[in-house]
Protein backbone atom coordinates (compact mmCIF):
# COMPACT_ATOMS: atom_id res chain seq x y z
CA UNK A 1 0.00 0.00 0.00
CA UNK A 2 2.98 2.17 0.71
CA UNK A 3 4.20 1.88 -2.87
CA UNK A 4 0.71 3.15 -4.20
CA UNK A 5 0.29 6.23 -1.52
CA UNK A 6 1.85 9.39 -2.24
CA UNK A 7 3.26 8.43 -5.73
CA UNK A 8 3.27 11.50 -7.09
CA UNK A 9 4.69 13.26 -4.57
CA UNK A 10 7.22 10.81 -4.62
CA UNK A 11 8.16 10.87 -8.21
CA UNK A 12 8.54 14.62 -7.94
CA UNK A 13 11.09 14.48 -5.88
CA UNK A 14 12.41 11.51 -6.96
CA UNK A 15 13.06 13.46 -10.52
CA UNK A 16 14.96 16.81 -8.76
CA UNK A 17 12.82 19.73 -6.79
CA UNK A 18 14.85 22.97 -6.79
CA UNK A 19 13.50 26.47 -5.69
CA UNK A 20 12.68 27.61 -9.13
CA UNK A 21 9.61 25.47 -9.35
CA UNK A 22 9.11 25.99 -5.87
CA UNK A 23 8.61 29.74 -6.60
CA UNK A 24 6.26 28.04 -9.94
CA UNK A 25 4.38 26.32 -7.60
CA UNK A 26 3.44 28.67 -4.68
CA UNK A 27 2.30 31.51 -7.10
CA UNK A 28 0.44 28.74 -9.16
CA UNK A 29 -1.34 27.95 -5.18
CA UNK A 30 -1.92 31.49 -4.18
CA UNK A 31 -3.81 31.82 -7.80
CA UNK A 32 -6.11 28.90 -7.97
CA UNK A 33 -6.73 29.24 -4.07
CA UNK A 34 -8.15 32.76 -5.66
CA UNK A 35 -10.30 31.11 -7.91
CA UNK A 36 -11.01 28.50 -5.10
CA UNK A 37 -12.67 30.84 -2.22
CA UNK A 38 -15.48 31.89 -3.58
CA UNK A 39 -16.46 28.68 -5.64
CA UNK A 40 -15.78 26.14 -2.36
CA UNK A 41 -18.13 28.96 -0.23
CA UNK A 42 -20.59 28.89 -3.34
CA UNK A 43 -20.39 25.05 -3.83
CA UNK A 44 -21.35 24.26 -0.15
CA UNK A 45 -24.17 26.40 -0.28
CA UNK A 46 -25.54 25.43 -3.83
CA UNK A 47 -25.10 21.48 -1.75
CA UNK A 48 -27.14 23.05 0.68
CA UNK A 49 -25.06 23.29 3.68
CA UNK A 50 -22.62 26.45 5.16
CA UNK A 51 -20.11 28.17 2.68
CA UNK A 52 -17.25 27.23 5.85
CA UNK A 53 -18.18 23.16 5.34
CA UNK A 54 -16.64 23.94 1.08
CA UNK A 55 -13.46 26.14 2.55
CA UNK A 56 -13.01 23.12 5.08
CA UNK A 57 -13.36 20.61 2.04
CA UNK A 58 -10.78 22.52 -0.05
CA UNK A 59 -8.30 23.20 3.19
CA UNK A 60 -8.69 19.38 4.55
CA UNK A 61 -8.74 17.17 1.43
CA UNK A 62 -7.29 19.43 -0.65
CA UNK A 63 -4.20 18.99 0.93
CA UNK A 64 -4.58 15.12 1.98
CA UNK A 65 -5.09 14.54 -1.81
CA UNK A 66 -2.18 16.13 -3.02
CA UNK A 67 -0.01 14.37 -0.24
CA UNK A 68 -1.27 10.78 -1.06
CA UNK A 69 -2.80 11.25 -4.92
CA UNK A 70 -1.28 9.84 -7.39
CA UNK A 71 -1.83 13.31 -10.09
CA UNK A 72 1.67 15.61 -9.76
CA UNK A 73 -1.08 19.16 -10.60
CA UNK A 74 -4.53 18.23 -9.55
CA UNK A 75 -6.20 20.66 -7.39
CA UNK A 76 -8.90 18.75 -5.17
CA UNK A 77 -11.98 20.52 -3.48
CA UNK A 78 -16.02 20.75 -3.98
CA UNK A 79 -16.69 20.44 -7.42
CA UNK A 80 -19.92 21.35 -9.12
CA UNK A 81 -20.62 18.26 -10.67
CA UNK A 82 -21.18 16.56 -6.52
CA UNK A 83 -23.88 19.35 -6.08
CA UNK A 84 -26.96 17.49 -7.56
CA UNK A 85 -26.43 14.57 -5.68
CA UNK A 86 -25.64 16.49 -2.58
CA UNK A 87 -28.56 18.49 -2.52
CA UNK A 88 -31.10 15.79 -1.70
CA UNK A 89 -28.64 14.23 0.99
CA UNK A 90 -28.53 17.16 2.90
CA UNK A 91 -32.38 17.99 1.92
CA UNK A 92 -33.28 14.36 3.63
CA UNK A 93 -30.41 13.56 6.17
CA UNK A 94 -28.48 17.03 6.90
CA UNK A 95 -25.23 18.20 6.85
CA UNK A 96 -24.79 15.03 9.38
CA UNK A 97 -25.88 12.50 6.99
CA UNK A 98 -24.02 14.30 4.07
CA UNK A 99 -21.01 14.25 6.32
CA UNK A 100 -21.73 10.36 6.65
CA UNK A 101 -22.18 9.26 2.99
CA UNK A 102 -18.83 11.19 2.28
CA UNK A 103 -16.95 9.26 4.84
CA UNK A 104 -18.58 5.88 3.68
CA UNK A 105 -17.60 7.23 -0.34
CA UNK A 106 -13.92 7.73 0.89
CA UNK A 107 -13.87 3.84 1.84
CA UNK A 108 -15.58 2.88 -1.60
CA UNK A 109 -12.99 4.92 -3.30
CA UNK A 110 -9.78 3.79 -1.44
CA UNK A 111 -11.41 0.27 -1.68
CA UNK A 112 -11.52 0.79 -5.81
CA UNK A 113 -7.60 1.87 -5.50
CA UNK A 114 -6.46 -0.91 -3.53
CA UNK A 115 -8.12 -3.03 -6.11
CA UNK A 116 -6.65 -1.47 -8.88
CA UNK A 117 -10.12 -0.18 -10.72
CA UNK A 118 -8.77 2.62 -11.99
CA UNK A 119 -8.12 1.99 -15.46
CA UNK A 120 -12.11 0.38 -15.82
CA UNK A 121 -13.16 4.21 -15.38
CA UNK A 122 -11.47 4.49 -19.02
CA UNK A 123 -14.28 1.84 -20.41
CA UNK A 124 -16.75 4.77 -19.60
CA UNK A 125 -18.01 6.00 -23.37
CA UNK A 126 -17.20 9.58 -23.90
CA UNK A 127 -21.30 10.37 -24.94
CA UNK A 128 -22.49 8.72 -21.61
CA UNK A 129 -19.49 10.97 -20.14
CA UNK A 130 -20.66 14.19 -21.65
CA UNK A 131 -24.82 13.77 -21.75
CA UNK A 132 -24.49 13.86 -17.74
CA UNK A 133 -22.51 16.56 -17.41
CA UNK A 134 -24.23 18.42 -19.86
CA UNK A 135 -27.50 17.56 -17.52
CA UNK A 136 -25.40 18.28 -14.44
CA UNK A 137 -24.74 21.59 -15.70
CA UNK A 138 -27.96 22.64 -16.72
CA UNK A 139 -28.92 21.39 -12.83
CA UNK A 140 -26.83 23.65 -11.59
CA UNK A 141 -27.65 26.86 -13.60
CA UNK A 142 -31.28 26.21 -12.63
CA UNK A 143 -30.65 26.17 -9.28
CA UNK A 144 -28.34 29.78 -9.50
CA UNK A 145 -31.09 31.70 -11.16
CA UNK A 146 -32.99 32.10 -7.58
CA UNK A 147 -29.93 34.14 -5.96
CA UNK A 148 -29.03 35.90 -9.44
CA UNK A 149 -32.55 37.36 -9.68
CA UNK A 150 -32.97 37.81 -5.70
CA UNK A 151 -35.88 35.75 -5.64
CA UNK A 152 -35.21 35.04 -1.69
CA UNK A 153 -38.96 34.64 -1.16
CA UNK A 154 -39.34 31.57 -3.19
CA UNK A 155 -39.25 27.89 -2.61
CA UNK A 156 -37.15 25.74 -4.98
CA UNK A 157 -38.59 23.03 -6.48
CA UNK A 158 -37.07 19.38 -6.17
CA UNK A 159 -38.07 18.99 -9.97
CA UNK A 160 -36.68 20.79 -12.87
CA UNK A 161 -39.24 21.52 -14.82
CA UNK A 162 -41.26 22.81 -11.45
CA UNK A 163 -38.34 24.72 -10.91
CA UNK A 164 -38.13 26.61 -13.85
CA UNK A 165 -41.72 27.07 -14.20
CA UNK A 166 -41.61 28.32 -10.55
CA UNK A 167 -38.54 30.82 -11.17
CA UNK A 168 -40.32 31.91 -14.50
CA UNK A 169 -43.41 33.16 -12.82
CA UNK A 170 -42.08 34.44 -10.00
CA UNK A 171 -39.33 36.96 -12.66
CA UNK A 172 -41.98 40.08 -11.76
CA UNK A 173 -40.81 40.13 -8.53
CA UNK A 174 -37.24 39.38 -8.90
CA UNK A 175 -34.61 42.05 -6.89
CA UNK A 176 -33.29 45.10 -8.91
CA UNK A 177 -30.42 45.41 -7.00
CA UNK A 178 -29.21 42.03 -6.50
CA UNK A 179 -30.12 41.09 -10.17
CA UNK A 180 -27.58 43.90 -11.09
CA UNK A 181 -24.91 42.84 -8.94
CA UNK A 182 -25.34 38.97 -10.74
CA UNK A 183 -25.10 41.22 -13.99
CA UNK A 184 -22.30 42.90 -13.00
CA UNK A 185 -20.20 40.05 -11.40
CA UNK A 186 -20.74 37.86 -14.48
CA UNK A 187 -19.89 40.90 -17.10
CA UNK A 188 -16.14 41.78 -15.37
CA UNK A 189 -15.86 38.08 -15.23
CA UNK A 190 -16.09 37.71 -19.24
CA UNK A 191 -14.22 40.64 -19.98
CA UNK A 192 -11.35 40.18 -17.81
CA UNK A 193 -10.99 36.75 -19.29
CA UNK A 194 -10.66 37.83 -22.64
CA UNK A 195 -7.76 40.00 -21.51
CA UNK A 196 -6.01 36.96 -20.66
CA UNK A 197 -3.92 38.16 -17.72
CA UNK A 198 -2.24 36.43 -15.11
CA UNK A 199 -4.70 36.90 -12.47
CA UNK A 200 -7.96 34.68 -12.83
CA UNK A 201 -11.12 36.46 -13.53
CA UNK A 202 -12.70 35.72 -10.46
CA UNK A 203 -11.25 37.90 -8.31
CA UNK A 204 -11.90 41.14 -9.85
CA UNK A 205 -15.34 40.04 -10.42
CA UNK A 206 -15.87 39.07 -7.02
CA UNK A 207 -14.13 42.37 -5.90
CA UNK A 208 -16.34 44.45 -7.81
CA UNK A 209 -19.31 42.72 -7.44
CA UNK A 210 -19.01 42.95 -3.55
CA UNK A 211 -17.43 46.56 -4.16
CA UNK A 212 -20.89 47.60 -5.92
CA UNK A 213 -23.38 45.98 -3.05
CA UNK A 214 -21.63 47.53 -0.55
CA UNK A 215 -22.05 51.26 -1.87
CA UNK A 216 -25.73 50.71 -2.86
CA UNK A 217 -26.27 49.30 0.82
CA UNK A 218 -24.55 52.34 2.64
CA UNK A 219 -25.59 55.17 -0.01
CA UNK A 220 -29.36 53.89 -0.56
CA UNK A 221 -31.57 53.85 1.91
CA UNK A 222 -34.15 51.15 1.45
CA UNK A 223 -32.22 48.52 -0.19
CA UNK A 224 -31.73 45.11 0.75
CA UNK A 225 -28.98 42.68 -0.56
CA UNK A 226 -28.74 38.97 0.35
CA UNK A 227 -25.07 38.55 1.00
CA UNK A 228 -23.15 35.39 2.77
CA UNK A 229 -23.32 37.69 6.09
CA UNK A 230 -26.98 37.90 5.83
CA UNK A 231 -27.61 34.57 5.25
CA UNK A 232 -25.63 32.80 7.18
CA UNK A 233 -24.44 32.62 11.03
CA UNK A 234 -22.06 30.50 12.95
CA UNK A 235 -21.99 29.93 16.72
CA UNK A 236 -18.21 28.17 18.13
CA UNK A 237 -17.76 27.88 21.90
CA UNK A 238 -19.81 30.20 22.92
CA UNK A 239 -19.33 32.98 20.07
CA UNK A 240 -21.20 33.65 17.22
CA UNK A 241 -21.40 35.71 14.34
CA UNK A 242 -22.46 36.33 11.29
CA UNK A 243 -20.74 34.32 7.77
CA UNK A 244 -18.51 31.97 8.26
CA UNK A 245 -16.30 31.71 11.43
CA UNK A 246 -12.47 32.66 11.56
CA UNK A 247 -11.37 29.61 13.02
CA UNK A 248 -9.61 26.84 11.34
CA UNK A 249 -11.41 23.39 10.83
CA UNK A 250 -12.03 21.60 14.07
CA UNK A 251 -11.90 17.89 14.65
CA UNK A 252 -15.69 16.67 15.02
CA UNK A 253 -17.13 13.27 14.68
CA UNK A 254 -19.61 13.20 11.43
CA UNK A 255 -22.35 11.67 13.46
CA UNK A 256 -22.70 14.34 15.79
CA UNK A 257 -23.47 16.81 13.00
CA UNK A 258 -26.86 17.71 12.53
CA UNK A 259 -29.36 16.13 10.71
CA UNK A 260 -32.26 17.68 8.85
CA UNK A 261 -33.99 18.44 11.73
CA UNK A 262 -30.88 19.89 13.85
CA UNK A 263 -30.39 17.37 16.28
CA UNK A 264 -27.24 14.80 15.51
CA UNK A 265 -27.70 12.24 13.59
CA UNK A 266 -26.14 9.70 15.09
CA UNK A 267 -25.10 6.63 13.53
CA UNK A 268 -26.92 3.28 13.14
CA UNK A 269 -26.69 0.03 10.36
CA UNK A 270 -29.92 1.56 9.50
CA UNK A 271 -28.49 4.77 8.44
CA UNK A 272 -25.47 3.10 6.51
CA UNK A 273 -27.99 1.20 4.82
CA UNK A 274 -29.64 4.29 3.14
CA UNK A 275 -26.86 5.86 2.51
CA UNK A 276 -25.08 3.41 0.77
CA UNK A 277 -26.66 4.09 -2.72
CA UNK A 278 -25.64 7.97 -2.69
CA UNK A 279 -21.71 6.83 -0.98
CA UNK A 280 -21.65 4.71 -3.89
CA UNK A 281 -22.58 7.65 -6.42
CA UNK A 282 -20.72 10.24 -4.70
CA UNK A 283 -17.62 7.67 -5.05
CA UNK A 284 -18.61 6.78 -8.59
CA UNK A 285 -18.85 10.77 -10.14
CA UNK A 286 -15.53 11.68 -7.88
CA UNK A 287 -13.32 8.72 -9.45
CA UNK A 288 -14.35 9.50 -12.64
CA UNK A 289 -14.19 12.74 -12.31
CA UNK A 290 -10.62 13.15 -10.80
CA UNK A 291 -8.83 10.69 -13.29
CA UNK A 292 -10.63 12.63 -16.45
CA UNK A 293 -9.26 15.53 -14.69
CA UNK A 294 -5.88 13.75 -14.37
CA UNK A 295 -5.98 12.77 -18.11
CA UNK A 296 -6.69 16.13 -19.06
CA UNK A 297 -3.81 17.59 -16.22
CA UNK A 298 -1.57 14.78 -18.34
CA UNK A 299 -2.13 16.35 -21.71
CA UNK A 300 -1.21 19.98 -20.48
CA UNK A 301 2.37 18.99 -18.83
CA UNK A 302 3.06 16.14 -20.51
CA UNK A 303 3.46 13.57 -17.41
CA UNK A 304 1.76 10.56 -16.47
CA UNK A 305 -0.62 10.00 -13.25
CA UNK A 306 -0.74 6.83 -11.31
CA UNK A 307 -4.61 5.96 -11.79
CA UNK A 308 -4.97 3.79 -8.84
CA UNK A 309 -2.85 6.03 -6.41
CA UNK A 310 -5.36 8.77 -7.71
CA UNK A 311 -8.11 7.11 -6.45
CA UNK A 312 -6.48 6.03 -2.88
CA UNK A 313 -5.74 9.77 -2.60
CA UNK A 314 -9.22 11.32 -3.40
CA UNK A 315 -10.29 8.22 -0.72
CA UNK A 316 -8.40 9.56 2.03
CA UNK A 317 -9.24 12.78 1.76
CA UNK A 318 -12.89 12.21 1.80
CA UNK A 319 -12.71 9.55 4.84
CA UNK A 320 -10.87 12.44 6.35
CA UNK A 321 -12.52 15.68 5.83
CA UNK A 322 -15.64 14.95 7.46
CA UNK A 323 -13.79 14.57 10.91
CA UNK A 324 -13.08 18.26 10.41
CA UNK A 325 -16.72 19.58 8.43
CA UNK A 326 -15.91 18.70 4.72
CA UNK A 327 -18.07 17.61 2.25
CA UNK A 328 -17.33 15.54 -0.87
CA UNK A 329 -14.19 16.17 -2.63
CA UNK A 330 -12.80 15.39 -6.55
CA UNK A 331 -10.03 17.12 -8.52
CA UNK A 332 -11.66 20.26 -10.46
CA UNK A 333 -10.56 20.80 -13.97
CA UNK A 334 -10.71 24.01 -14.49
CA UNK A 335 -9.08 24.84 -11.28
CA UNK A 336 -6.85 21.98 -12.18
CA UNK A 337 -6.19 24.03 -15.53
CA UNK A 338 -5.87 27.30 -13.85
CA UNK A 339 -2.94 25.64 -11.92
CA UNK A 340 -1.18 24.78 -14.49
CA UNK A 341 -1.40 27.78 -16.51
CA UNK A 342 -0.10 29.75 -13.75
CA UNK A 343 2.89 27.11 -13.91
CA UNK A 344 2.29 24.47 -11.63
CA UNK A 345 4.95 21.90 -11.24
CA UNK A 346 4.31 19.38 -8.57
CA UNK A 347 1.53 18.60 -5.70
CA UNK A 348 2.86 21.22 -3.50
CA UNK A 349 1.23 23.85 -5.51
CA UNK A 350 -2.14 22.46 -4.57
CA UNK A 351 -0.93 21.96 -0.92
CA UNK A 352 -0.13 25.90 -1.18
CA UNK A 353 -3.39 26.32 -2.12
CA UNK A 354 -5.18 24.50 0.49
CA UNK A 355 -3.00 26.77 2.92
CA UNK A 356 -3.82 30.05 0.85
CA UNK A 357 -7.81 29.21 2.07
CA UNK A 358 -6.86 28.33 5.10
CA UNK A 359 -5.21 31.97 5.69
CA UNK A 360 -8.25 33.20 3.98
CA UNK A 361 -10.81 31.99 6.33
CA UNK A 362 -8.77 32.70 9.54
CA UNK A 363 -7.53 36.34 8.34
CA UNK A 364 -10.25 37.57 5.73
CA UNK A 365 -13.42 36.06 7.31
CA UNK A 366 -15.06 39.31 8.49
CA UNK A 367 -14.15 40.81 4.78
CA UNK A 368 -16.43 37.34 2.84
CA UNK A 369 -19.42 37.90 4.77
CA UNK A 370 -19.46 41.02 2.63
CA UNK A 371 -20.02 38.68 -0.68
CA UNK A 372 -23.31 39.12 -2.36
CA UNK A 373 -25.16 35.58 -3.34
CA UNK A 374 -25.89 37.41 -6.66
CA UNK A 375 -22.09 37.55 -7.25
CA UNK A 376 -21.59 34.13 -6.28
CA UNK A 377 -24.81 32.58 -8.12
CA UNK A 378 -22.76 34.64 -11.16
CA UNK A 379 -19.50 32.59 -10.75
CA UNK A 380 -21.58 29.24 -10.47
CA UNK A 381 -23.26 29.70 -13.69
CA UNK A 382 -19.82 30.54 -15.73
CA UNK A 383 -18.90 27.15 -13.71
CA UNK A 384 -22.02 25.44 -14.75
CA UNK A 385 -21.42 27.11 -18.42
CA UNK A 386 -17.84 25.59 -18.71
CA UNK A 387 -18.58 22.34 -17.75
CA UNK A 388 -21.46 21.71 -19.66
CA UNK A 389 -19.16 20.95 -22.93
CA UNK A 390 -21.80 22.58 -25.37
CA UNK A 391 -19.56 22.66 -28.54
CA UNK A 392 -18.54 18.67 -27.78
CA UNK A 393 -22.05 18.60 -27.16
CA UNK A 394 -23.04 20.05 -30.76
CA UNK A 395 -20.27 18.01 -31.91
CA UNK A 396 -21.55 14.79 -31.40
CA UNK A 397 -25.15 15.86 -32.21
CA UNK A 398 -23.76 17.16 -35.59
CA UNK A 399 -21.14 14.27 -36.45
CA UNK A 400 -21.52 10.67 -34.37
CA UNK A 401 -23.09 7.89 -35.17
CA UNK A 402 -27.26 7.91 -33.97
CA UNK A 403 -26.84 5.12 -31.63
CA UNK A 404 -24.21 7.88 -30.29
CA UNK A 405 -26.37 10.83 -30.04
CA UNK A 406 -29.28 8.46 -28.48
CA UNK A 407 -27.13 7.57 -25.60
CA UNK A 408 -26.30 11.11 -24.75
CA UNK A 409 -29.59 12.84 -25.34
CA UNK A 410 -30.93 10.16 -23.11
CA UNK A 411 -27.98 10.58 -20.30
CA UNK A 412 -28.80 14.07 -20.99
CA UNK A 413 -32.32 14.34 -20.23
CA UNK A 414 -32.19 11.64 -17.60
CA UNK A 415 -29.93 13.31 -15.49
CA UNK A 416 -32.04 17.01 -15.82
CA UNK A 417 -35.45 15.16 -15.26
CA UNK A 418 -34.40 12.70 -12.72
CA UNK A 419 -30.56 12.12 -11.73
CA UNK A 420 -27.00 11.33 -12.69
CA UNK A 421 -27.33 7.60 -11.15
CA UNK A 422 -30.20 6.83 -12.94
CA UNK A 423 -29.00 8.25 -16.18
CA UNK A 424 -25.34 7.00 -15.92
CA UNK A 425 -26.72 3.46 -15.11
CA UNK A 426 -29.42 3.79 -18.26
CA UNK A 427 -26.37 5.22 -20.29
CA UNK A 428 -23.91 2.44 -19.50
CA UNK A 429 -26.97 -0.08 -20.18
CA UNK A 430 -27.28 1.55 -24.06
CA UNK A 431 -23.77 1.95 -24.76
CA UNK A 432 -23.17 -1.84 -23.57
CA UNK A 433 -26.16 -3.00 -25.60
CA UNK A 434 -25.06 -0.79 -28.56
CA UNK A 435 -21.57 -2.57 -28.36
CA UNK A 436 -22.69 -5.86 -28.55
CA UNK A 437 -24.44 -4.99 -31.63
CA UNK A 438 -21.32 -3.67 -33.19
CA UNK A 439 -19.58 -6.21 -31.95
CA UNK A 440 -21.73 -9.34 -33.34
CA UNK A 441 -22.50 -7.20 -36.64
CA UNK A 442 -18.33 -8.25 -36.81
CA UNK A 443 -19.08 -12.10 -36.65
CA UNK A 444 -20.01 -13.26 -40.16
CA UNK A 445 -20.45 -16.51 -41.85
CA UNK A 446 -19.57 -17.16 -45.52
CA UNK A 447 -20.08 -20.07 -47.75
CA UNK A 448 -16.91 -20.70 -49.57
CA UNK A 449 -16.81 -22.93 -53.27
CA UNK A 450 -14.53 -25.56 -52.75
CA UNK A 451 -11.22 -24.53 -54.62
CA UNK A 452 -11.67 -20.61 -52.62
CA UNK A 453 -9.40 -21.27 -50.04
CA UNK A 454 -6.72 -22.74 -51.65
CA UNK A 455 -6.48 -23.56 -55.43
CA UNK A 456 -4.19 -26.57 -55.17
CA UNK A 457 -7.89 -28.76 -53.11
CA UNK A 458 -10.10 -29.44 -55.22
CA UNK A 459 -12.81 -31.02 -53.41
CA UNK A 460 -15.99 -32.56 -54.18
CA UNK A 461 -18.82 -30.15 -54.36
CA UNK A 462 -20.47 -32.75 -51.43
CA UNK A 463 -18.24 -30.95 -49.24
CA UNK A 464 -19.15 -27.59 -47.84
CA UNK A 465 -16.60 -25.25 -46.60
CA UNK A 466 -17.59 -22.07 -44.10
CA UNK A 467 -15.28 -19.20 -43.41
CA UNK A 468 -16.17 -18.21 -39.94
CA UNK A 469 -14.76 -14.41 -38.64
CA UNK A 470 -14.69 -12.63 -35.49
CA UNK A 471 -15.71 -12.94 -31.77
CA UNK A 472 -18.14 -15.56 -31.28
CA UNK A 473 -19.96 -14.68 -27.85
CA UNK A 474 -23.29 -14.47 -26.51
CA UNK A 475 -24.40 -11.22 -28.39
CA UNK A 476 -22.86 -12.76 -31.99
CA UNK A 477 -22.66 -16.81 -31.74
CA UNK A 478 -26.30 -17.92 -32.36
CA UNK A 479 -26.90 -15.33 -34.92
CA UNK A 480 -23.74 -16.09 -36.90
CA UNK A 481 -23.75 -19.95 -36.60
CA UNK A 482 -27.66 -19.77 -37.93
CA UNK A 483 -26.56 -20.13 -41.46
CA UNK A 484 -24.96 -23.43 -40.66
CA UNK A 485 -28.50 -24.87 -40.07
CA UNK A 486 -29.40 -23.98 -44.02
CA UNK A 487 -27.48 -26.80 -46.06
CA UNK A 488 -28.22 -27.95 -48.80
CA UNK A 489 -29.36 -31.68 -48.84
CA UNK A 490 -26.28 -33.03 -50.63
CA UNK A 491 -23.92 -31.75 -48.34
CA UNK A 492 -22.29 -34.86 -46.63
CA UNK A 493 -19.07 -33.35 -44.94
CA UNK A 494 -18.79 -29.55 -43.74
CA UNK A 495 -15.36 -27.68 -43.34
CA UNK A 496 -15.44 -24.86 -40.43
CA UNK A 497 -12.42 -22.63 -40.84
CA UNK A 498 -12.20 -21.25 -37.67
CA UNK A 499 -8.64 -19.36 -38.47
CA UNK A 500 -10.18 -15.95 -37.57
CA UNK A 501 -11.93 -16.29 -34.42
CA UNK A 502 -10.76 -15.18 -31.73
CA UNK A 503 -12.77 -15.57 -28.54
CA UNK A 504 -15.61 -18.40 -27.93
CA UNK A 505 -17.91 -17.67 -24.43
CA UNK A 506 -20.16 -20.31 -23.02
CA UNK A 507 -23.22 -19.38 -25.37
CA UNK A 508 -20.85 -20.30 -28.29
CA UNK A 509 -19.42 -23.67 -27.01
CA UNK A 510 -23.46 -24.67 -26.28
CA UNK A 511 -23.99 -23.25 -30.40
CA UNK A 512 -21.19 -25.20 -31.46
CA UNK A 513 -22.66 -28.26 -29.22
CA UNK A 514 -25.87 -28.14 -30.92
CA UNK A 515 -24.93 -27.43 -34.50
CA UNK A 516 -23.05 -30.78 -33.73
CA UNK A 517 -25.67 -32.55 -32.34
CA UNK A 518 -27.81 -31.34 -35.69
CA UNK A 519 -24.86 -32.63 -38.27
CA UNK A 520 -25.17 -35.68 -36.85
CA UNK A 521 -29.19 -36.36 -36.97
CA UNK A 522 -28.56 -35.27 -40.38
CA UNK A 523 -25.21 -37.77 -40.88
CA UNK A 524 -23.26 -35.04 -42.00
CA UNK A 525 -19.49 -34.75 -41.12
CA UNK A 526 -17.55 -31.82 -39.42
CA UNK A 527 -14.05 -30.56 -39.50
CA UNK A 528 -12.63 -27.75 -37.87
CA UNK A 529 -9.92 -25.58 -38.81
CA UNK A 530 -7.22 -23.32 -37.14
CA UNK A 531 -9.27 -23.38 -34.10
CA UNK A 532 -6.95 -21.26 -32.06
CA UNK A 533 -4.93 -23.31 -29.10
CA UNK A 534 -6.66 -21.78 -26.15
CA UNK A 535 -10.11 -21.77 -28.03
CA UNK A 536 -9.20 -25.77 -28.77
CA UNK A 537 -8.96 -26.05 -25.13
CA UNK A 538 -12.10 -24.38 -24.32
CA UNK A 539 -13.47 -27.18 -26.43
CA UNK A 540 -12.36 -29.76 -25.20
CA UNK A 541 -13.63 -28.63 -21.69
CA UNK A 542 -16.67 -28.17 -22.79
CA UNK A 543 -16.80 -31.81 -24.40
CA UNK A 544 -16.15 -30.91 -28.04
CA UNK A 545 -13.50 -33.40 -28.81
CA UNK A 546 -12.32 -35.45 -31.73
CA UNK A 547 -15.37 -38.24 -32.35
CA UNK A 548 -14.78 -41.26 -35.29
CA UNK A 549 -16.92 -40.34 -38.15
CA UNK A 550 -18.79 -36.95 -36.36
CA UNK A 551 -15.95 -34.51 -35.83
CA UNK A 552 -11.73 -34.09 -37.00
CA UNK A 553 -9.86 -31.33 -36.13
CA UNK A 554 -7.69 -29.64 -38.73
CA UNK A 555 -4.56 -27.45 -38.25
CA UNK A 556 -4.60 -26.01 -41.86
CA UNK A 557 -7.05 -26.05 -44.85
CA UNK A 558 -5.16 -28.76 -46.75
CA UNK A 559 -5.09 -31.30 -43.14
CA UNK A 560 -8.97 -30.52 -42.73
CA UNK A 561 -9.44 -31.30 -46.82
CA UNK A 562 -7.56 -34.33 -46.01
CA UNK A 563 -9.87 -35.38 -42.78
CA UNK A 564 -13.01 -34.45 -44.75
CA UNK A 565 -12.13 -36.53 -47.63
CA UNK A 566 -11.20 -39.47 -45.49
CA UNK A 567 -14.77 -39.01 -44.18
CA UNK A 568 -16.56 -39.06 -47.24
CA UNK A 569 -15.03 -42.42 -48.28
CA UNK A 570 -15.93 -44.06 -45.02
CA UNK A 571 -19.34 -42.95 -45.70
CA UNK A 572 -19.09 -45.03 -49.07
Amino acid sequence: MTSMISTALRDTFRQGYDLSRLRKDILAGMTVGIVALPLSMGLAIASGVAPEYGLYTAIVAGFLIALTGGSRVNISGPTAAFVVILLPITAKYGAGGLAVATLMAGLILMIMGLCRLGRLIEYVPYPVTIGFTSGIAVVIASLQLKDFFGLSHITIPEHFFLRISTIATSLPQLSIWDTLIAVITLGVFLIWKRLKTSVPPHLPALLIGAGTAWLVLNNIDGTTIATIGSKFSWDVDGVSGTGIPPVAPRFILPWHLPDASGRPIGISFELIRELMTSAFAIAMLGALESLLCAVVADGMTRTRHHSNGELIGQGIGNLVAPFFGGIPATAAIARTATSIRSGATSPIASIVHGVFVLLAVLLLAPLLAHIPMASLAALLLMVAWNMSEAHHFVRIVRVAPREDIAVLLTCFGLTVIFDMVIAVTIGMLLAGLLLIQRISNLSTVNLYSAKEPNESINLPSSIAIYDINGPLFFGAAQKALNALQKTDDHIQVMILDMTDVNMLDMTALVAVENILMDMQKRNIGLVLNGVQPRLLLKMRKAGIRRQKNNIAFGRNMQESSQHALTHLVSRQ
